[in-house]
């Protein structure tokens, strides 16, 4: 089977669709977020797409699934919001690390599934931004203020990309992040 980099040298490679959008297609109700397991969870969850890795993974798998079949050669991991920084409006920073390794083994299971030696799948695990700003000012009365550091972010990251790494992605993908 051909690696991701020898592929990257022969052709274009094509990769999926945006998950946001699919997701919504499927009009979840706030319980089928929460699944079993966060019933009691005392804050709505309903909009933690990412939290479907969790609750909904057959909802995540189908979704893979529909963009492998229309042709996509790379997947990505629904884990747009699932660091611990932005995980924290729903009090769920402790999950990240957990949420990105079960997105990133979700998606290496359809890739797995749809591979053949001609046509190999691959899986990009996603890192997308916080809801917070070391660069950008966020207090027009204070603007030296910053609601979150260099640290703070780099910890975010870093437990997120284990998970993924984890999970058994194929490469990281680094979106619409745009703090320096």
């Amino acid at each position: 089977m051909n690696s991701f980099e020898q592929l990257l040298k022969q052709r274009i490679l094509i990769l999926d669709g945006a998950m946001g959008t699919m997701i919504q297609s499927y009009k979840l109700s706030e319980q089928d977020f929460r699944g079993e397991r966060f019933t009691d969870w005392p804050c709505d969850l309903q909009g933690n797409n990412d939290l479907l890795c969790l609750t909904q993974p057959q909802v995540i798998k189908e979704i893979h699934t529909a963009y492998l079949d229309a042709g996509a050669d790379i997947i990505g991991t629904n884990t747009f919001n699932a660091n611990a920084i932005s995980m924290a409006d729903y009090q769920m920073q402790d999950l990240a690390y957990e949420i990105n390794k079960a997105a990133a083994s979700i998606a290496r299971e359809a890739a797995q599934e749809k591979s053949t030696p001609d046509k190999p799948r691959f899986v990009a695990g996603g890192l997308g931004p916080t809801n917070r700003s070391a660069s950008v000012v966020v207090d027009v009365n204070n603007p030296g203020y910053r609601n979150t550091n260099f640290d703070e972010l780099a910890e975010a990251y870093r437990d997120a990309a284990r998970g993924l790494i984890d999970g058994g992605v194929d490469v990281l993908i680094i979106e619409t992040i745009f703090d320096t």
